[in-house]
C-alpha cells in the first residue's frame, strides 16, 4: 500500500485530471470562439507536457494513449489553427474519452465484484481478508467511497482506528455527504476518547440528514457516557493513589466475597457492607473497576442467588445482593450496562419479580425501577436477550410477550389472591408503565390477553377498595392501561367493552387521579368498539362528561370531550343527551375559548354533531357562537382539526338557522363559509 502522502497526491491528480478533461470537451464545443481558442490552446500545452515525461510514464500512456496526428495541432506559436485542424482534434480527444469511460467501467466492474468478496469476508468473520479485497478494488477504482467505509468498518473490528478515520476521510473526498464515513469515524474517534472529535461527527451527520435525529441522539449519548466514565474512572484511580479511607475497603471486601469455602451468612455480611461503601460514585466506580459485577463467580453466591427454592439463609443474601445492586447502580449508567451484561442476573430477574418472597420481590423491582426511569435504562431492558427470559416464563404465558413483563403481570394476579402486598404491586405497574414509553415493547405487551385480563382483575372494585395500597394500585394500571392504548390491535377491540365498562364504574371513585385516569383510558379505548360507545352512552357516560367539564380541571376536562366527541360521533342518542344535558351548549361555547387546540377541536366536533339535531342551533342566537367559530375556522391554529372541524360546524349552523348568516355577513365571514362548504358536503 502506497504511503498516505503519495496516495493523496495521486488521487488528487487523478480527481483533477476527470474534470479537467470533462470542462476541455465542454469548452471546445462552446459557440464562443474566445473560449474555444482559450481551450485549444490549453489543450496543446498539457499535450506538449505529457509528450515530455512520455517515455518515463509506460504503463500510464498504455492508459493514457490519445492517438491524435499530432502534425494537425498547430504549434508554431500562431493564435489560431484551421478549422480542420480543430475538427480532427476535437474527434481524437472525444475517443480519448470514450476509451476512458471504458475502461472505467471495466475497472468499476471489477471492484464491486472485490467488493463483494470483501463483504463476504466481513460477514464471516475474517477482517484481514475483507481488507484485502476492499484495497485491491481501491487500485481498480480509487475514487469509490463504499471500498473505503467498508474497509474502515472492518479496521474498527480489528481496533485499528487510525487507519479507519483515514478511509473515512478518503470516503470524504469521494463524496462529502457521507453519512456512513461520519458515522463510522465517530465510533473511531470515541475507540480513541476523542470525545470532542466523535461529536463533531455525530453533529455533521445530524447536518446532512436531519431524519437521522434518533441515531444522532443514541451516538452523542454513548459519547457521553463513555467521556463520563473515563472521567470517573480517572477521579477513582487518583484516590485510591492517594491511600482514601473510603476506597480501599471496596478492594478488601470484594476479595473476600471472591475467596471459597465459606458459609452464606459470611457472604451475607461482606455483600451488606460492600453496599454501604459503594453509596458515593467513586465508590461504584472502583466496584466496577475492581470486577465487583463478578460476585455470582463464587460458586456458593451464585448457588444461592440462582437457587429454585431458597432457604432462609439464601433469601437473606439475595435481598443483600439486590440492595449492592441498586446502590451500585443508582444514577450510574455505565454500572447499570454492565450489571445487565451478567446472564445469570438477566435470567433471574423474572423469577425473583413472581418468587412469591415479598421482600426479594420489593428490591427486584426497585433494580428494575432504576432502569425504567430513563430512556437509556430502558433502552438496556430492551436490548436484553429475551429467548433468555422466555425460558423462565411459564408455559401457560404468551410467547409473544417478553417474560419479564409477564413476569409483572404474574405479581399482578397474585396480588389479587392477595399473596403480595399491594404497595409492591403498584410499584411495579408503575415500573411497567414507563417501560411503555418503549414502542417496540408497548405494542408486544399491548397484544398480550393475559396483560388485558390482569388489568382487569385489579379493577374489581371488591373489598380491598379502602385501602390505599390498593387505590396506588388502581391508579398504575390505568396509567399502563393508558399506555398501552396508544396501539391498535384486535385484542384491545376484543376488551375493548369490559374494559369500558370497568372505568366507568370507576368514575364515581373518591380519588380525584383515578377519575382522571379512568376517563382517559376511556378516551382511548372507545374508538376501537363501537359496541363499548353503545355500552357507555347507555350507562349514562354523557352526564358524567358533562359533569366533569362543568367543574373544570384541565386535564379531565380535555379527556371528557374527547370521550364526547367520539360518543356524539356514532350515537345520536349521544347527541341528544348532550343537547338535553347542556341545552344552549354553554359548557362547548366555554371549550371553544380553551387555549388548547386539541380541546378546541373536540368541542367544535361536538358542537358539529349537535347541529344536527332539531332546534340546537336556534339555541345558539345571541350566544356569539358565529365569531367564535369564525375565529378558529379562518385562523392559524397548528392542528389542522381546528379549523376543519370549526368550519364544518359554522357551515352546519347556518344551513340549520340561517339567521345566523346575518351575523356571518356583519363579520364578513362568508368567504370562509364558502370555502368551508366542501367540508360540510364531505361530512
Amino acid at each position: 500500500m502506497l504511503r498516505d502522502k503519495d496516495t493523496e497526491a495521486d488521487f488528487q491528480r487523478f480527481l483533477r485530471r476527470v474534470d479537467d478533461v470533462t470542462n476541455l470537451l465542454q469548452d471546445l464545443k462552446s459557440p464562443d470562439s474566445a473560449v474555444q481558442e482559450k481551450a485549444i490552446a490549453e489543450t496543446e500545452k498539457r499535450l506538449r507536457e505529457q509528450g515530455a515525461s512520455r517515455e518515463e510514464e509506460e504503463e500510464e500512456e498504455e492508459e493514457c494513449r490519445t492517438t491524435v496526428n499530432r502534425t494537425l495541432i498547430n504549434t508554431s506559436g500562431t493564435p489560431r489553427v484551421q478549422a480542420a485542424d480543430a475538427d480532427g482534434f476535437l474527434a481524437a480527444l472525444e475517443k480519448d474519452a470514450k476509451e476512458r469511460a471504458q475502461r472505467r467501467r471495466r475497472n468499476e466492474q471489477l471492484a464491486n465484484a472485490l467488493k463483494e468478496q470483501g463483504n463476504e469476508a466481513f460477514r464471516a468473520g475474517d477482517f484481514a481478508l475483507a481488507i484485502q479485497r476492499y484495497s485491491e478494488g481501491l487500485e481498480k477504482l480509487r475514487d469509490k467511497q463504499e471500498l473505503y467505509t467498508n474497509r474502515a468498518q472492518a479496521y474498527l473490528k480489528l481496533h485499528e482506528y487510525e487507519k479507519a478515520i483515514s478511509d473515512c476521510e478518503w470516503a470524504l473526498k469521494c463524496n462529502k455527504n457521507c453519512l456512513k464515513a461520519y458515522f463510522l469515524m465517530g465510533k473511531a474517534h470515541l475507540a480513541l476518547q476523542h470525545f470532542s472529535e466523535s461529536r463533531q461527527c455525530y453533529e455533521k451527520m445530524l447536518q446532512i440528514d436531519p431524519q437521522k435525529e434518533n441515531l444522532f441522539k443514541e451516538c452523542v449519548a454513548e459519547a457521553r457516557l463513555e467521556e463520563q466514565r473515563l472521567r470517573e474512572e480517572q477521579r477513582a484511580q487518583r484516590e485510591l493513589q492517594a491511600g482514601s479511607v473510603a476506597a480501599l475497603p471496596i478492594q478488601e471486601l470484594l476479595q473476600r466475597l471472591r475467596s471459597p469455602g465459606h458459609d452464606l451468612p459470611y457472604y451475607t455480611g461482606a455483600v451488606v457492607l460492600l453496599a454501604g461503601a459503594v453509596s458515593s460514585c467513586t465508590g461504584q466506580t472502583l466496584f466496577r473497576t475492581n470486577n465487583g459485577f463478578s460476585i455470582l463467580s463464587n460458586e456458593a453466591v451464585r448457588g444461592a442467588f440462582c437457587a429454585e427454592s431458597k432457604s432462609p439463609a439464601e433469601v437473606e443474601l439475595c435481598v443483600s445482593l439486590l440492595l449492592l445492586w441498586q446502590a451500585a447502580c443508582a444514577g450510574n449508567e455505565e454500572n447499570q450496562r454492565v450489571l445487565l451484561a451478567q446472564a445469570e442476573v438477566g435470567a433471574q430477574l423474572p423469577e425473583l419479580l413472581s418468587c412469591g418472597t415479598a421482600q426479594m420481590q420489593r428490591e427486584a423491582l426497585a433494580l428494575i425501577s432504576l432502569y425504567s426511569g430513563h430512556e437509556g435504562g430502558r433502552r438496556l431492558l430492551g436490548r436484553q436477550d429475551l429467548s433468555r427470559f422466555q425460558a423462565q416464563c411459564r408455559a401457560t404465558l404468551s410467547t409473544a410477550v417478553s417474560p419479564l413483563f409477564t413476569q409483572l403481570l404474574v405479581c399482578a394476579r397474585q396480588a389479587c389472591a392477595r399473596q403480595v402486598p399491594w404497595a409492591a404491586l403498584a410499584r411495579a405497574l408503575a415500573v411497567l408503565g414507563r417501560l411503555c414509553a418503549d414502542v417496540g415493547l408497548r405494542a408486544q405487551l399491548a397484544q398480550s390477553r393475559e396483560c388485558w385480563q390482569a388489568c382487569l382483575e385489579l379493577l374489581l372494585d371488591g373489598s380491598p377498595a379502602a385501602s390505599p395500597g390498593y387505590q396506588d394500585c388502581v391508579f398504575a394500571v390505568l396509567g399502563l392501561m393508558m399506555n398501552l392504548l396508544l396501539e391498535s390491535n384486535g385484542t384491545i377491540q376484543d376488551f375493548a367493552v369490559p374494559i369500558s365498562g370497568r372505568c366507568l364504574a370507576l368514575l364515581s371513585h373518591q380519588d380525584g387521579r383515578i377519575v382522571t385516569r379512568a376517563t382517559g383510558v376511556l378516551s382511548r379505548v372507545l374508538p376501537a368498539s363501537p359496541s363499548a360507545v353503545q355500552e357507555v352512552v347507555g350507562a349514562g357516560v354523557v352526564k358524567k362528561m358533562l359533569k366533569f367539564l362543568k367543574a373544570g380541571g384541565q386535564v379531565t376536562s380535555s379527556y371528557a370531550i374527547k370521550t364526547l366527541s367520539i360518543c356524539t360521533k356514532s350515537s345520536k342518542r349521544a347527541q341528544e343527551e348532550l343537547l338535553k344535558g347542556d341545552k344552549r351548549l354553554r359548557v362547548l361555547l366555554a371549550l371553544l375559548r380553551s387555549g388548547d387546540e386539541l380541546t378546541v377541536a373536540n368541542a367544535a366536533f361536538c358542537l358539529s354533531q349537535c347541529l344536527l339535531l332539531p332546534g340546537a342551533a336556534s339555541a345558539l342566537l345571541g350566544s356569539g357562537v358565529v365569531q367564535l367559530l369564525l375565529r378558529h375556522a379562518g385562523g392559524d391554529a397548528a392542528r389542522t382539526s381546528v379549523q376543519q372541524n370549526s368550519a364544518i360546524a359554522l357551515g352546519r349552523l347556518c344551513v340549520a338557522e340561517p339567521r345566523h348568516i346575518h351575523q356571518l355577513r356583519k363579520l364578513n365571514g362568508l368567504a370562509i363559509l364558502n370555502s368551508s362548504m366542501k367540508y360540510v358536503q364531505s361530512s
